[in-house]
């Protein structure tokens, strides 16, 4: 009886001076930061470029079920004035065309489309399509790297993953944190530090729902000016751009 109580003071004892280890602290890597700047200073150095992006991201159903959605982009920018956009589902297609002076959206199943005058950059044009039409250019955080505009200063964790590779490239895996996300970067190896692959994981829904892009690059495509001009279809019905300012007071 002794030695059971004995034992179990000894435990109580070890019970109480037990405390759980504190969380580890945020650390933010400069290697991981100096690899994110390198990355947006290459991509505001390329002129002209071409990109085909395949994407999945992830829908909440009301019960909390994740649905995977699956789409592609193929995006051909000739900066700071011009920019093609095909972007295509299972649902829906859309061709955005930009040539420095006006920006045009072209539902080609549906067969109508939309323009409005435009801005003289493609930086410019994602700000008012955002702030006037509520409507975001795809792929636009590749204008936005290595500019005020990534908000760089908002991440509180940055850390250095490993090698990888993505679609036979040669890559290093980053992870980084702000407030509400999570998200990595897999950047290529070597004088042309282009983001392979890029994942995003929304941290205010308890189901964690992911955006996930895989990048194909052609630094050196071929296109003419008629890439970037629109010639809608004889049947084509046009349409107005909505103005956000306008909805948001008819709602009040």
């Amino acid at each position: 009886m002794r030695n059971r109580a004995f034992r179990a003071l000894a435990l109580a004892a070890v019970a109480a001076a037990w405390q759980p280890p504190a969380p580890a602290r945020a650390q933010v890597d400069t290697a991981a930061m100096n690899a994110l700047a390198r990355m947006g200073t290459y991509l505001n150095s390329l002129t002209t470029f071409q990109v085909r992006a395949e994407i999945t991201r992830e829908e909440v159903l009301a019960d909390g079920q994740k649905v995977q959605l699956a789409s592609s982009a193929d995006l051909v920018a000739d900066q700071p004035r011009r920019l093609r956009v095909n972007v295509s589902d299972d649902r829906q297609q859309r061709l955005l065309l930009y040539d420095g002076r006006s920006f045009t959206l072209f539902a080609p199943r549906l067969n109508f489309y939309a323009t409005t005058a435009a801005p003289g950059s493609i930086q410019d044009l994602a700000r008012q399509l955002e702030d006037r039409h509520g409507v975001e250019l795809p792929l636009v955080d590749l204008f936005r790297w290595g500019t005020p505009e990534a908000r760089v200063a908002e991440i509180t964790s940055a850390m250095v993953v490993g090698p990888a590779e993505v679609g036979g490239v040669t890559c290093e895996q980053y992870a980084f944190r702000q407030a509400g996300l999570d998200w990595q970067v897999w950047i290529q190896k070597g004088e042309f530090p282009l983001p392979c692959r890029l994942v995003l994981t929304t941290l205010t829904d308890e189901a964690r729902p992911q955006h996930a892009t895989t990048y194909t690059w052609n630094l050196a495509p071929s296109f003419n000016d008629a890439a970037f001009a629109f010639v809608p279809p004889a049947d084509a019905r046009q349409i107005t751009f909505a103005e956000v300012a306008a909805e948001r007071a008819s709602r009040n």
